[in-house]
């Protein structure tokens, strides 16, 4: 049983324009428009995103702890991309963002979050989860904000980008993928802490009702002081 709705397969009609075209015309130039659909869903979806990693989701094995993995997610079209997680298990994770828009060429950190159930048996299910993760992507035209009813106004063109399997790792062991997830983590954390702060305001600061600035302010106090001392000297 699939875990989500299957990918649309060709619509049974183009067999029938198949079977019912004229002898002769079978891989020639006047086929019928149903042998050119049968093709095209038989090509393999070019790809918008690219992940890193590109198929799996690691985190690390803490049960009773909520814990966390990355994924680095890359719009390499040459068009607006929005995306969105889709999860087998919406009650114990979540992802942050669960979606975006991103440009041409721009690329994210996302963070999914996952809470460990303690095994039945005293176990390290290490590679027994059977917790997926789906990204699914659509072209969208121009830097549009990201509302979730985008996927809903254009199923039709919806592609998967990549089923992620989840694969836990002991927290306890160094590995090149904990070290890697650490580092993604770190990257996430930052970026997020980035887009909290306010953007700076690099005009001059004005005092009061707008009237006075700082460095003018500063010059005529300096001005004023010197004039004190002028006249103290010429006294």
């Amino acid at each position: 049983m699939p875990l989500w709705g299957s990918a649309a397969s060709a619509p049974p009609a183009a067999e029938g324009d198949a079977a019912r075209a004229p002898s002769g015309s079978a891989g020639g130039s006047g086929g019928g428009g149903g042998g050119v659909k049968v093709i095209r869903s038989l090509l393999p979806t070019r790809r918008r995103l690219r992940l890193d990693p590109p198929a799996k989701l690691y985190f690390p094995y803490e049960p009773g702890k909520q814990v966390r993995s990355a994924v680095r997610i890359k719009n390499i079209s040459k068009s607006h991309v929005a995306f969105k997680f889709q999860t087998t298990a919406p009650k114990s994770c979540f992802m942050r963002p669960p979606g975006s828009v991103l440009a041409p060429g721009e690329s994210i950190i996302a963070t999914v979050f996952k809470f460990v159930e303690h095994p039945e048996n005293n176990e390290k299910p290490l590679d027994k989860c059977k917790v997926k993760f789906k990204i699914v992507s659509l072209k969208v035209k121009g830097p549009v904000e990201y509302v979730p009813e985008l996927f809903d106004e254009q199923k039709d063109q919806v592609a998967v980008e990549q089923i992620l399997r989840v694969v836990f790792l002991d927290a306890e062991r160094p590995s090149p993928q904990m070290d890697k997830l650490k580092r993604q983590l770190a990257e996430a954390e930052a970026a997020l802490e980035a887009r909290k702060k306010p953007p700076e305001d690099n005009s001059p600061r004005i005092v009061g009702e707008g009237l006075v600035i700082d460095e003018w302010k500063e010059r005529r106090e300096r001005y004023l002081a010197r004039q004190q001392i002028e006249g103290v000297d010429s006294v």
